[in-house]
């Protein structure tokens, strides 16, 4: 009896080790493919900029908005918006609306040249440099994207050159300047690049606005060959699975998965990427332009899906980020079969499958202009004040009647 249970012992602890031999084997093997797309990402260029540049206007163009209608619920509420109190700048509270407030003056005093309008805005801009102090990345990035659009429709170099000088030179520190992110140090840029969720997108947006308004031509490059892999080309800059990032991959690709390295959402969980690729499906049910890294903060896959709200603000970066570079030349919204709308789509779907949660906000800034750049009709509805960016309900309708009515 003795040798038998001896005999069993072997045996479970000779499966262990095959186990243990197997576990290491797959490490082994996604490590190597990882490395081979850091090494290839490192020699593709950054991609073209395929499309004619719009000129002036990170955002838009003081000649655009001179032709947008000055009447209609969206000018009302825009203008009330800018008339009101505008609270106090504190970039370091990610909740804060000062930033999308002032955004709102911008754009009446481009369109109606009252310089009250341009001394307000002038004012809410410098009252934000330094208050990104105590914040984490995510609070800046989600709050400094209108200070930089606001300063290019105002003109702040034009108005005030001494002020403009403060400001451009806090904007080149910044982008850099080591705040929280989770419970790590972090800077602007390194979280556009190392995240995959809202974190990235919202930080990516703001990083691309300063490249824009520095000039920083290098920049937008490095930031438009990121937004490439975010959208699933790994030739160009890498998903990583959480359980085999490391350090030495800091920059080098974006950390998939999260806290908890939950890959689930993934359509191919060796090679992660921020939307799942076209005609990706899971289990029967289609995850075609899913955005992994935040439908799992919902739960690991099921379906139905667990409702959160993280899909919605990644895109209200991403997007945001997407479209300055279109206006600098990218061919973003092509990237990658349209990668932008379909994971517009996807939200918009699950929403019409269960309508009891609310997968789909009509009043998200960017939907509209989803609807602008790929000509769709999602039900849109008016701006509530977003976290990053407000008001295209007026900026990015679809023409002056649809506008002004």
């Amino acid at each position: 009896m003795r040798a038998v249970a001896i005999f069993g012992l072997v045996l479970l602890m000779l499966h262990a080790a095959s186990c243990d031999d197997a576990t290491q084997l797959e490490r082994e093997r996604q490590e190597r493919e990882q490395e081979r797309a850091k090494r290839l990402a490192e020699r593709t260029p950054p991609p073209p900029q395929a499309l004619p540049e719009s000129g002036e206007g990170i955002w838009i163009s003081r000649a655009e908005v001179s032709r947008l209608p000055m009447n209609g619920r969206a000018w009302e509420r825009l203008k009330a918006a800018a008339d009101g109190p505008l609270g106090e700048a504190n970039i370091a509270d990610q909740d804060s609306n000062h930033d999308v407030r002032t955004l709102a003056v911008a754009l009446v005093y481009a369109r109606t040249g009252e310089e009250s309008y341009r001394a307000k805005a002038a004012d809410a801009i410098s009252s934000a440099i330094g208050t990104e102090e105590g914040g984490r990345t995510l609070a800046l990035g989600r709050n400094l994207f209108s200070y930089v659009l606001a300063a290019d429709l105002i003109d702040l170099r034009a108005y005030d050159r001494g002020e403009e000088a403060t400001f451009r030179a806090w904007l080149a520190a910044v982008r850099r300047e080591p705040l929280r992110r989770g419970s790590t140090p972090g800077t602007l840029i390194s979280t556009a690049e190392n995240s995959m969720s809202n974190w990235g997108g919202m930080a990516g947006a703001s990083r691309v606005a300063v490249a824009a308004y520095l000039d920083d031509e290098e920049d937008l490059a490095r930031a438009a060959k990121v937004m490439k892999g975010w959208l699933g080309d790994r030739s160009a800059y890498p998903g990583i699975p959480g359980p085999v990032y490391g350090p030495d991959d800091l920059n080098r690709g974006f950390r998939a998965g999260g806290g908890e390295d939950d890959l689930s959402w993934q359509a191919d969980p060796d090679r992660p990427r921020g939307v799942n690729p076209k005609g990706a499906r899971k289990k029967g049910h289609s995850i075609d332009g899913a955005l992994p890294d935040d439908m799992r903060r919902g739960g690991p896959f099921q379906w139905p899906p667990v409702y959160t709200l993280y899909p919605r603000e990644a895109l209200s970066g991403f997007v945001a980020l997407a479209e300055v570079l279109h206006r600098q030349g990218y061919d973003v919204y092509a990237w990658e079969d349209q990668a932008l709308l379909r994971a517009t789509r996807f939200l918009f779907e699950l929403e019409q499958q269960f309508p009891e949660e609310e997968w789909w906000e009509p009043g998200v800034p960017v939907y509209w202009i989803i609807n602008d750049r790929y000509g769709m009709s999602f039900p849109v509805g008016e701006n509530t004040v977003q976290r990053n960016v407000g008001w295209t309900d007026w900026t990015h309708a679809p023409g002056p009647e649809a506008q002004g009515s």
